[in-house]
C-alpha cells in the first residue's frame, strides 16, 4: 500500500532563547516540550521561523527547560526573540492514518506548555 507524508508533531510558536553559530548543528529544544509532542534526541525536523519567513531541517537534541537554541548554521535563520514553528513529519499508509493522530503543543511564556491541540488526520467527511 502506498504512504503519504503526514505531520507527527508540532510545536507552535516557540520563542528562540539563543542562537549559537559555533554549535555543530541541529536546534536544542526543551525536554518537556520533546516530550509532550513525542519527539526523540535526534529526530528530523523543520523549523519555520514566523518572524522573518527563513525555513530548515535539522534534527532535535535535548534543551534545557525553556529552551529553543537555534544551532551552527541554523544560527543564521533566526534571532532571540523570534517565534517559530517546530514540525516532524512521518510516512504512514491509509490504514495508519486513519488512527494516528499528530501532536500538537502551542507554546507558551518561556516556551511552556500552554495548550495541546487534539488532531485528526483523517476527516471522516473525506
Amino acid at each position: 500500500m502506498a504512504q503519504r507524508c503526514f505531520l507527527s508533531a508540532k510545536i507552535h510558536g516557540a520563542t528562540i532563547t539563543c542562537a549559537n553559530l559555533e554549535y555543530r548543528g541541529s536546534i536544542s529544544i526543551d525536554t518537556k516540550l520533546m516530550k509532550t509532542v513525542g519527539l526523540l534526541p535526534y529526530e528530523q525536523v523543520d523549523v519555520y521561523n514566523l518572524d522573518n519567513g527563513e525555513r530548515l531541517t535539522t534534527y532535535a537534541i535535548p534543551g534545557a527547560p525553556g529552551e529553543i537554541c537555534l544551532n551552527g548554521a541554523a544560527a543564521h535563520k533566526g534571532g532571540v526573540g523570534q517565534r517559530v514553528i517546530i514540525a516532524a513529519y512521518m510516512w504512514l499508509d491509509e490504514n495508519e492514518a486513519k488512527t494516528r493522530k499528530p501532536r500538537v503543543v502551542i507554546a507558551g511564556k518561556n516556551n511552556t506548555v500552554d495548550e495541546i491541540l487534539e488532531c485528526e488526520l483523517i476527516n471522516p467527511d473525506f
